[in-house]
């Protein structure tokens, strides 16, 4: 009878908030004397890390972090990022990561909108810091962290990081959610349209997501893992959580150059890191990199748009194990992944990473992600050719959008998350993405995807990076027009490029115009196609 299952109560013994900051007490107990953090030539234990993290939690609420304000920081990947993952939890504050490489204004106005009450802020970053306090009038005390590996020194002449950590109780056990719906981070789109918008994440969604990523990936207990992705975007993915439930010797090079890349794996012996794909596009058009791949393999996770195949099979020739994922900021990061297939064995290494660039099917911690036709609210046929809009649903997707209930309200209508990605659903049951739905190029009447088109550009051999958008056409409506960035020492002409496009695809998807330019991008390398469709508004197509 249910009644007899219902009267068994929630208790403190069998009932506890899920909340990332448990795999740190965990990290710490068991694997506390071995290595988690590697940076220049500073070592720090897990239990080390424990106690930083304690010492920090404890002095930020000495300073006056109440449970849910917020605490701004501007850090590239460096220990103190990693730290601040679980420290401003502990406190009971809200972590707000911002993109080092913004502009003052648009910083100004995130440190307004996310009523950040303190600022941590690498010692670099004191003109941008500065410059945005003039534009909101609103000066918020700031720590700064002060990067002698980077040979820095003190700037902003108030508070230092490790200031924090000699006033802070190492002993003090922080705060922990009473309710794991409570705000863990805060992070803002990247801005590639519009005004950024705030992004919220609970305790319950980061566990889950670093749950999911361990069993995904199948990651091993102590892995080496190189910090590449930056912590500001969808917390590292999430993966500075999911690298304590494991143990992981996390490797930190600040910037994340191929020279820097390479002599890391090289000397740490790396097994995972995870990169957009102009990451693994610089390293492996690097003319310094290693001549023989290596072995074993070093597992990577890339997403962040739809990796071109090119830059997966060359990815390949150097040893990395690429899984493309996919996700949002509003899904903390990643949720679908394009496992491999043993029937793809067979094929050749052009075949293969055609198939990888698929987006897959959804981990574990999703409850569903599926791709649906907005017109009649159905799922799409496996046909890979109907096409609809991926939606998802389940414990990895937001908590919603910072002061916007209406905005909020819109994204999950229907009771799903709407991605505003085109895609296709393949008879295998993976998902492949077309375009954004905004940038599918409707050109008499035939829907052109500016990805298929940016996967032929990429294959062109002086193409480092492409984006294609529409632009005005007095006969078609719109027509594909290609932004190309060239490797340097490279030429092509727009002929030879558009010539090279219709060799791969049908007539009417090729460019009709090329204009060579180095793309715009953000700090995730997605290319800010916002700017190059306003651009192309002021072209013409015969």
């Amino acid at each position: 009878m249910r009644e007899h299952y219902d009267a068994l109560p929630k208790t403190q013994a069998n009932y506890v908030p899920l909340s990332p900051l448990s795999f740190l007490t965990r990290a710490a107990a068991v694997y506390g004397a071995d290595t988690a953090v590697i940076y220049g030539d500073t070592r720090r234990s897990w239990a080390q890390v424990l106690e930083r993290c304690r010492s920090i939690a404890s002095a930020l609420r000495a300073r006056g972090v109440q449970p849910g304000d917020t605490v701004s920081v501007l850090l590239p990947n460096i220990p103190e990022m990693f730290e601040l993952h679980y420290a401003v939890a502990m406190s009971g504050g809200v972590l707000n990561t911002i993109n080092v490489r913004l502009e003052a204004e648009t910083i100004a106005y995130i440190l307004d909108h996310a009523d950040s009450r303190l600022v941590i802020a690498d010692t670099a970053m004191q003109p941008v810091v500065q410059a945005a306090f003039a534009i909101n009038g609103a000066e918020v005390p700031v720590v700064e962290v002060v990067d002698t590996v980077a040979g820095h020194s003190p700037v902003f002449g108030t508070d230092s990081y490790e200031d924090l950590v000699a006033a802070g109780d190492k002993t003090d056990p922080g705060v922990f959610p009473a309710d794991e719906w409570d705000a863990i981070a805060l992070n803002y789109t990247s801005g590639t349209s519009g005004r950024p918008k705030g992004v919220v994440y609970h305790h319950r969604g980061a566990y889950l997501m670093s749950m999911g990523t361990v069993a995904g990936w199948a990651v091993q207990n102590r892995p080496t893992y190189l910090s590449v992705v930056p912590m500001f975007h969808c917390n590292g993915w999430n993966h500075p959580w999911a690298m304590a439930l494991v143990g992981a010797r996390m490797v930190f090079t600040r910037d994340a150059t191929p020279a820097k890349l390479f002599g890391a794996i090289s000397e740490h012996g790396v097994t995972h890191f995870g990169a957009a794909p102009i990451v693994l596009s610089t390293m492996a058009d690097y003319a310094d990199a290693p001549s023989t791949p290596f072995d074993p393999p070093v597992n990577v996770f890339t997403a962040g748009a739809p990796p071109p195949a090119a830059v997966l099979e060359k990815s390949k020739a150097l040893g990395l194990n690429i899984m493309q994922v996919y996700g949002l900021t509003e899904t903390y990061g990643h949720v679908t992944q394009c496992l491999w297939r043993e029937e793809w064995s067979g094929m050749d290494a052009s075949e293969q990473a055609e198939m990888q660039a698929m987006q897959g099917v959804g981990f574990g911690m999703v409850e569903d992600c599926t791709v649906i036709n907005r017109e009649n609210g159905q799922p799409v046929a496996r046909d890979g050719i109907q096409q609809g809009e991926i939606a998802m649903r389940g414990n990895v997707v937001m908590k919603g959008y910072y002061k916007s209930l209406d905005a909020t309200a819109e994204a999950f209508e229907g009771g799903y998350f709407w991605s505003g990605d085109a895609a296709v659903m393949q008879p295998s049951g993976y998902i492949q993405i077309r375009d954004r739905l905004k940038d599918v190029i409707i050109s008499g009447g035939e829907n052109i995807s500016s990805v298929e088109i940016e996967g032929a550009l990429h294959r062109h051999e002086a193409v480092q990076a492409a984006a294609v958008v529409a632009m005005p056409s007095t006969k078609w409506g719109e027509s594909p027009c290609a932004y190309v960035e060239l490797r340097p020492g490279s030429s092509a002409t727009e002929a030879e490029i558009i010539a090279h496009c219709r060799d791969r695809l049908a007539g009417f998807k090729a460019p009709k115009k090329v204009i060579f330019e180095e793309l715009p991008k953000t700090a995730t390398g997605k290319i800010q196609k916002f700017i190059l469709r306003d651009k192309a508004k002021g072209l013409l197509a015969d």
